[in-house]
C-alpha cells in the first residue's frame, strides 16, 4: 500500500501566508518562510505554496520567496500562481521548486499541460482544479474560485490526466475553510476515475476529517492550511492517530 501524504498548503498574497472561508474573507497566517522551516521539521511529506493572486493580478509567482522557502526545506516543494509557459517553470524549477501547479492557465490553454509534461515529465506537473458544486454539477472555477467556467470536474479531470499531468489537486470551493471535512463522494469518484495520485483539499478540521478522506475519499494525499497555520492539529499527532487507524503515513 502506497503511503498517504499530509501537505501544509502556503497560500501567499503580498508576501505573506493567508487563509480565508469558501475563498474569502482572508486572515493573516505568518511569514510563509518561517512557517515552511517549521513545517520541514514537524513532519510534513510535502509543501505547496499558492501565490493566490498572481493570475488576478496578472503577474508572475515571486521567485524570491520560492528562493527564501526551497533554501530551508529538504521536502519535496510544489510552486502555484501565475504560471503559463515552459520558461515560467524553468524558471522555478532553477529556483528550487520541485513541482508545478497550474489552474487557470491550464483550463485557458489545455495544451500547455502536454507541454510541461514532455518538457519537464509528468511528475513535475500538478493540475490544481477548484470546483464548486451547484445543482449536483461539480462546476471548475478559475482565478482563484472567482471565475466559474462551463467545465465539469470529472471531465476536465479526465483530460487532465490523458494530456500528461501527474497529479490533481481538487479543492471543494463549497468545503474550502469550513472545517466540516472535505468533499469525500467527488473525491472518490475522482480517485475511481483517473489513475494519477488525487490531492484532496479543502474542509479539513479534524484529524478523523484526514483518515475520512484516506478511507472513504481514496485520497493519496490531504492538504490543509489553516488547521496547521493556527496550531489546532500537530502533523506528527495527525500522523500517529492515523497509523493506529491502519493508514500507512511515514512517521
Amino acid at each position: 500500500m502506497l503511503t498517504k501524504r499530509i501537505i501544509p498548503c502556503l497560500d501567499i498574497k503580498n508576501g505573506r501566508t493567508v487563509k480565508g472561508v469558501n475563498f474569502v474573507e482572508l486572515r493573516d497566517a505568518g511569514d510563509p518562510v518561517e512557517l515552511a522551516k517549521q513545517y520541514a521539521k514537524l513532519g510534513a511529506d510535502e509543501l505547496v505554496f499558492l501565490d493566490i493572486s498572481a493570475t488576478l493580478e496578472g503577474r508572475k509567482t515571486m521567485h524570491e520567496m520560492v528562493l527564501k522557502v526551497a533554501e530551508h526545506v529538504n521536502i519535496p516543494f510544489t510552486v502555484g500562481g501565475g504560471i503559463s509557459s515552459i520558461k515560467d517553470v524553468d524558471d522555478l524549477l532553477h529556483c528550487g521548486a520541485d513541482k508545478v501547479s497550474i489552474n487557470s492557465s491550464a483550463v485557458k490553454r489545455p495544451e500547455l499541460i502536454n507541454e510541461l509534461a514532455n518538457k519537464f515529465g509528468s511528475q513535475c506537473v500538478v493540475v490544481a482544479i477548484d470546483a464548486k458544486q451547484i445543482d449536483n454539477e461539480w462546476i471548475v472555477h478559475l482565478a482563484g474560485g472567482t471565475q466559474p467556467t462551463t467545465l465539469n470536474l470529472f471531465d476536465w479531470a479526465k483530460d487532465v490526466e490523458q494530456r500528461g499531468a501527474g497529479e490533481i489537486l481538487f479543492t471543494s470551493m463549497n468545503n474550502d475553510g469550513t472545517k466540516s471535512g472535505f468533499a469525500n463522494t467527488a473525491l472518490a469518484k475522482l480517485s475511481k476515475l483517473v489513475n494519477i495520485p488525487v490531492i484532496a483539499s479543502g474542509g479539513a478540521g479534524t484529524i478523523q476529517h484526514f483518515a475520512d478522506t484516506f478511507k472513504e475519499g481514496k485520497a493519496d494525499a490531504a492538504l490543509a492550511a489553516s488547521v496547521f497555520h493556527f496550531g489546532e492539529i500537530e502533523i506528527l499527532n495527525l500522523k500517529r492517530e492515523l497509523k493506529k487507524q491502519h493508514i500507512q503515513v511515514r512517521l
